[in-house]
């Protein structure tokens, strides 16, 4: 069986599906691996290094033939269309945003997986794509935050005088905020950080910054994340954070729920109360904002003198580490999905190498998005 890695063409996506270190496990499983020339080069994978680690390299099409394909960004409907009736796809594949590229897959009769879908079960956190490239997201928020400051992060004492530590003030506590706490901490800021869930409390004081006990209630969501508010709570929450921060010197928004807009955590009023200078690092900028006024790849200046760095692409900013992540992830839900496996030396096979899609599974049942030429539903298990 092939599995083939096409380059990724929206502009901007720097990440490959597969690198070189992993090539090998798929090999050892049976499979063929083939990447379109020049797929990894964003990612310090140059043709060469997938030729050493067993991959064909090839110029040109690489989805006519192939049993699987694995790609970050969904395949685009003309992709989708050159694929043979039956074969397997494992990418991003948004229900929301990605619905041109799902309408396709069920016309072509392809089976497509979305790594959003995966559960987040302790089984299935080896497949967390979602969680991985929020790892990278976090710590290029921080860095993002440092760079455009105009002041110093750490405490330092100097012969002129005592330079004072920035306060970084980070929304959201799930992996992109515990990664962004985490770095802006090394940097030698003073970090404070909130979070509807008061369960991650913990976490973020061990990270070292101080946790903002707001008197709200609990929003707990299913699969760790947080669960959406009413209007009314979220008014209060912004009127209670407002105080925090005014005083902060860098706030970081990263609150976003899976397949829906991004909870909006500060206005324009609360920005109007933050000093001149006071950098903004929105990562759901994408999906909406966490910040009222916030453009995706942009920074806007407001009268006030506050930037606001909209995040877009934000993991692909640090291509060689988000697709060597990103890459055993794929690697090991398809690992899951595959039935027989190569033989030892002079043995044969106890089954033929194949697909298993066993609905029967929470992680398959759960990233199937397509199969057998109809959109998936999970609750019916379509083609047990």
């Amino acid at each position: 069986m092939k599995v083939a890695v096409p380059k990724e063409l929206r502009e901007g996506e720097k990440r490959v599906a597969l690198v070189p270190d992993v090539i090998s496990k798929l090999t050892k499983l049976g499979y063929e691996v083939a990447i379109e020339s020049g797929a990894g080069v964003h990612s310090q994978a140059p043709d060469d290094l997938y030729r050493s680690a067993g991959a064909s390299v090839i110029y040109g099409d690489v989805l006519g033939d192939a049993d699987v394909v694995l790609s970050v960004q969904p395949l685009t409907p003309e992709q989708m269309s050159k694929l043979k009736r039956g074969a397997l796809t494992i990418s991003f594949l948004s229900p929301v945003t990605a619905t041109d590229s799902i309408e396709a897959a069920i016309n072509a009769g392809v089976t497509a997986l979305s790594l959003e879908l995966v559960p987040r079960i302790s089984r299935a956190q080896s497949m967390d794509a979602l969680s991985s490239q929020a790892l990278c997201a976090g710590y290029r928020a921080a860095l993002v935050g440092a760079e455009l400051s105009p002041r110093f992060f750490p405490l330092l004492m100097t012969a002129a005088g005592t330079v004072t530590p920035a306060q970084v003030l980070v929304l959201g506590a799930g992996v992109a905020g515990l990664q962004a706490i985490a770095t802006a901490r090394r940097l030698g800021a003073v970090v404070s950080a909130y979070d509807v869930r008061p369960a991650s409390a913990d976490e973020v004081r061990s990270m070292g910054a101080t946790f903002i006990q707001l008197e709200l209630e609990a929003l707990e969501g299913a699969g760790g994340y947080a669960r959406e508010m009413t209007e009314e709570r979220a008014a209060k929450q912004r009127e209670l954070l407002t105080p925090y921060i005014a005083k902060s010197h860098v706030v970081i928004t990263t609150a976003a729920v899976p397949g829906r807009t991004a909870p909006r955590l500060m206005t324009q009023t609360m920005i109007d109360a933050m000093e001149p200078g006071t950098i903004i690092v929105d990562l759901a900028a994408e999906s909406g904002g966490n910040v009222e006024g916030s453009k995706p790849g942009e920074i806007v200046e407001t009268a006030g003198g506050v930037r606001i760095w909209g995040g877009k692409d934000v993991p692909s900013q640090l291509p060689f580490h988000a697709s060597s992540l990103y890459a055993r992830n794929v690697v090991n839900l398809l690992t899951l999905l595959t039935q027989g496996a190569a033989p030892a030396k002079d043995e044969k096979p106890a089954t033929a190498l194949a697909i298993n899609l066993n609905f029967d599974d929470e992680i398959i049942n759960g990233a199937t998005v397509t199969h057998a030429g109809v959109r998936h539903t999970p609750e019916a298990k379509v083609g047990k």
